[in-house]
């Protein structure tokens, strides 16, 4: 009688974490589905690194512009300026203090595992992740637990909150090969507002020096 209530015990709770297992999924590809409908999406953010040798933490603050397909501006206000204009054939990085811009290749940004392929929708939760939930969400949202298949030295654990009324990411955390966390709150979420593509669009001002990461030949231009 003993063995077969235990039996009956740890039938129970393999249905139960496959049950959850399939909520998890089904919330997952619910995600997926929303970031692939979006035409576009605009949020306040809030951004903390934190150093894992130095314990230094900074925060910053901007807002974020996202239009399909993956045209990304992400704009940093405070403590100090920074653009990053994820145009169409081209990503530029601006730093107005310092006069300085740099260009690199969309697949180069966006084809690794960054914070920018999480925000663009690029990133495939079921794919690209071994996904279990986590304690500790606000409410209305859940806490998933990201474990990367194929890990990379820009991160080997990250952390993502769900909106449940949005299916959108509300938050997401992670950590890259040395410890170092980079965590993002999005706020103020508008999804689908209109959104003129022409602010994907950058030209670094003549006066600064401009880094070219492309391997593209020719001075870099409009994108």
């Amino acid at each position: 009688m003993i063995r077969r209530i235990f039996m009956a015990l740890a039938l129970c709770g393999l249905m139960a974490q496959t049950a959850q297992a399939a909520d998890i999924a089904a919330l997952a590809d619910k995600v997926q589905k929303q970031y692939q409908a979006l035409s576009s999406f605009t949020a306040d953010f809030t951004q903390v690194l934190v150093n894992s040798a130095s314990k230094d933490k900074e925060t910053r603050s901007g807002k974020l512009v996202f239009a399909q397909p993956s045209l990304i501006r992400w704009e940093t206000e405070k403590p100090e300026k920074e653009l990053l204009v994820v145009g169409k054939d081209v990503v530029w990085n601006a730093f107005p203090e310092e006069k300085s811009a740099y260009r690199y290749g969309v697949e180069d940004v966006l084809g690794s595992k960054t914070m920018l392929r999480f925000l663009s929708g690029k990133g495939n939760l079921r794919e690209d992740f071994h996904i279990q939930e986590e304690q500790g969400a606000p409410e209305g949202q859940v806490k998933l637990k990201l474990v990367p298949r194929e890990a990379e030295p820009a991160m080997v654990l990250a952390y993502a909150w769900v909106d449940l009324k949005t299916s959108m990411l509300a938050r997401i955390s992670i950590e890259d090969f040395y410890g170092n966390l980079n965590d993002v709150t999005l706020n103020n979420v508008k999804l689908n507002p209109s959104v003129s593509k022409d602010i994907f669009q950058y030209t670094p001002p003549k006066d600064y020096g401009i880094f070219d990461n492309t391997g593209l030949q020719g001075g870099p231009g409009k994108q």
